[in-house]
């Protein structure tokens, strides 16, 4: 098996590894303090967006003030001159507002963006440095879906966040200013209706978290279901089977699930929101209650009610904002908890903080007492020593799920040991940096992966600085350049995802030629070839014995023909070595070698020959 299922390692039981080396995010984590560090780049910015909420608040008080003075001054007096000024006022100020609001929301575009590309960077980032034991645990739609959806789900609360809530709060406060200066008495009377908007806050914020968790988790089913339906091994699956209806039966209730919370969701906020916007009103008819007694006693004139109404406006409304941005934080809780929880995910593999890069090397591998144990005191691998000179090929047999794959991939670290030591040239690996291990490493799997690019590009992924006439070396190595100048495009060919539009001996020529381009000192190899018909099986033999020319090989063994021509065979039982030795000496031994040559190669052997 390639990586994808590392069979007998954690392939089966990656989860469980991953998990325990997984902090999941709790209520804890995800504080005021956390998100608003998302914004630790761009105070600048807002620091000039805090100074234009503040002229725009100031601008804002002044329209109210503008009436006042037409209610009590300019008409009564019949002062057509103050009339006039106030008159161009009330057109200057909205357009000086309104500039400095398409400016401030310019920033704040920015900055959202900002936010958003950097935490979407940031998990791809972290994603990047796990080990194969995550991706064999995760499902790709779920990864997709929180690199994505939950990245953009809370892009409205980031927005509104910063900016929102300081704009909201300097104009509460100049407002409760300007309300006292105007009459102490009616603003107190104004401020005491505040603590009723402030009473539904904490149940319906528990309440749209809980959902909103919820609607994630259902939209995360239906990203993963998506990927594996339309992937193409998955297409074709669901078609050879016959499970169209079936999946569609499971895809529409998964959506109609969504829909559903997604309806329970806005009415709970809809419902905060109708209550909220009945006590702005409340409060206006009770201040012109107050308000109009005063004026019909005289201690207060028309144009101060009028104005003072005015303001009220400025603070219910900033007030209303401010408790749906809590409670809209509040929802979005849940949303931050699944991304910080893959922010916060430690790799179980990683440079330490003293590695060093590791040179150009010989190639020779030695595995020292080398256990591993996806749970403790659960051993895939136990007490597994052997060494490969450089230029030596060391076959690993064994049946399915005996840990072959899993040790293999030890030496380019896509997995550590529990205890023990695996070593490059007599150097720990763990001892020096990946990019430079993995530098010297090349990896084959039986089921070679292209991305969906040009053949030019899947082979660039070896060495992006690779020339084309490295390129075409490389893949007359692997007995498939002539093949590809054969195609209309060349070497610009789309191979469609996962390289399905060449045949699978095609796919795995191109996979040797990318490792070739790569000069690789040591090689990993499972070299599985049984899928493919005899011409191609050829071929790509052909390739490999090119490939593996010179060059230290583990290779997982499928053929007579590689047991054959190792140097050392490993026989894998149950994690351990159960034998060793050359293919006469193990087949003197009568044990478990001589049983798999007599159920598996020999009788690969004999279908090869005939």
């Amino acid at each position: 098996m390639g990586p994808g299922g590392m069979g007998g390692g954690p392939g089966g039981m990656g989860g469980r590894l991953s998990d325990r080396n997984r902090p999941k995010a709790t209520l804890k984590d995800v504080s005021m303090k956390r998100i608003l560090l998302l914004f630790r780049s761009y105070w600048g910015q807002l620091a000039v967006i805090i100074g234009l909420a503040l002229l725009a608040a100031v601008i804002g008080l002044i329209p109210p003030l503008v009436m006042k003075e037409i209610i009590d001054k300019a008409i009564p007096q019949g002062n057509m001159k103050l009339l006039a000024v106030m008159a161009v006022l009330m057109i200057v100020l909205p357009l000086l507002s309104g500039v400095l609001g398409v400016w401030q929301n310019h920033l704040n575009t920015k900055v959202t963006q900002g936010v958003i590309r950097d935490l979407g960077q940031s998990l791809f980032h972290n994603l990047q440095r796990q080990s194969m034991a995550f991706f064999t645990d995760a499902r790709s739609g779920e990864i997709v879906q929180r690199i994505t959806g939950d990245v953009q789900s809370v892009q409205s609360v980031v927005t509104s966040l910063v900016v929102s809530s300081i704009t909201q709060i300097v104009i509460v406060l100049t407002t409760v200013g300007i309300l006292f200066a105007l009459d102490w008495k009616l603003a107190i009377i104004a401020l005491l209706i505040l603590p009723l908007f402030m009473m539904p806050v904490k149940k319906v914020s528990k309440m749209r978290k809980a959902l909103r968790l919820e609607t994630q988790k259902v939209r995360s089913d239906i990203s993963s279901q998506l990927s594996e339906s339309f992937g193409i091994s998955g297409a074709l699956l669901t078609r050879i089977f016959g499970r169209e209806t079936q999946q569609e039966r499971e895809f529409t209730a998964m959506n109609q699930k969504v829909m559903d919370l997604e309806l329970r969701l806005n009415l709970v906020g809809r419902w905060f929101g109708m209550a909220t916007s009945t006590l702005g009103p409340l409060g206006t008819a009770i201040i012109y209650l107050y308000g109009g007694y005063s004026v019909i006693n005289g201690s207060m004139s028309l144009g101060a009610i009028v104005a003072f109404a005015a303001y009220l406006g400025r603070l219910y409304m900033p007030v209303g904002t401010l408790l749906n941005l809590q409670v809209e934080v509040a929802t979005a809780l849940g949303v931050f908890q699944r991304i910080f929880e893959y922010q916060d995910m430690v790799p179980d593999v990683m440079d330490r903080e003293d590695a060093r890069p590791l040179g150009p090397v010989a190639g020779r591998v030695a595995y020292k007492q080398v256990s591993f144990a996806y749970k403790p005191g659960q051993y895939a691998l136990r007490d597994i020593t052997f060494e490969a000179q450089p230029g030596e090929m060391v076959a690993l047999v064994g049946p399915s799920g005996a840990g072959k794959s899993t040790l293999i991939g030890m030496i380019a670290r896509l997995y550590d040991p529990t205890s023990g030591v695996v070593e490059v040239d007599g150097v720990d690996v763990r001892d020096v940096k990946l990019a430079s291990l993995r530098a010297q490493i090349a990896y084959v799997t039986q089921e070679s992966f292209l991305f969906h690019a040009t053949i030019a590009d899947n082979l660039r992924f070896a060495r992006e600085d690779a020339t084309r006439e490295e390129m075409e070396e490389a893949c007359r190595q692997a007995y498939i350049h002539d093949y590809i100048v054969s195609l209309p495009e060349g070497y610009d060919t789309m191979v469609g995802e996962r390289g399905h539009r060449l045949s699978g001996g095609e796919r795995q020529r191109i996979a040797i030629a990318r490792a070739i381009l790569k000069r690789p000192r040591i090689l990993i190899l499972d070299e599985a070839t049984s899928h493919l018909d005899s011409e191609s099986e050829s071929y790509v033999q052909s390739a490999l014995e090119e490939l593996m020319r010179g060059r230290t090989t583990l290779v997982i063994a499928h053929r007579l023909s590689t047991v054959l021509a190792a140097d050392h065979i490993l026989v894998i039982e149950a994690g351990s070595v159960a034998e060793r030795g050359t293919h006469s000496e193990l087949l003197a031994q009568e044990g478990l070698y001589a049983r798999l040559y007599s159920t598996q190669f020999k009788k690969a052997a004999e279908v090869e020959g005939g």
